[in-house]
């Protein structure tokens, strides 16, 4: 066993995070919180896919002579991407959680369906 957590340390990261991401979703009531869990389920996302894309003795994709295993560049630069949508993303719920709490002066979601249905 800990050989096995030893060699896929990664995968047991990316299930840890996924979980606590999740978790935090699903759970809280606070709309803050709500987006720190989703900060926190993509990056299990994001470690996963760079997990993915890792090869042993691989090279960088530039063509030279020899037979060695190339890294695809592309998953690098998707996890980039992502991240800077993620970032813009979290901005903007952050900013509508702002003007929530000056609207309502509250952050707990059950608060805000009974003052919206109300």
């Amino acid at each position: 066993m800990f050989e096995l957590l030893n060699s896929h340390y990664n995968y047991f990261a990316v299930m840890l995070l996924l979980g606590i991401g999740l978790y935090m979703l699903i759970e809280s009531r606070n709309l803050v919180k709500k987006v720190i869990g989703m900060n926190i389920f993509q990056t299990g996302i994001f470690l996963f896919f760079i997990t993915l894309a890792f090869r042993t003795g691989g090279n960088p994709p530039i063509i030279k002579e020899g037979g060695s295993p190339y890294v695809s560049p592309l998953p690098h630069v998707l996890i980039l991407t992502a991240i800077v949508v993620g970032v813009s993303l979290t901005a903007v719920a952050l900013a509508l959680i702002i003007r929530i709490y000056t609207e309502y002066g509250t952050l707990d979601e059950d608060k805000l369906k009974q003052l919206y249905y109300d």
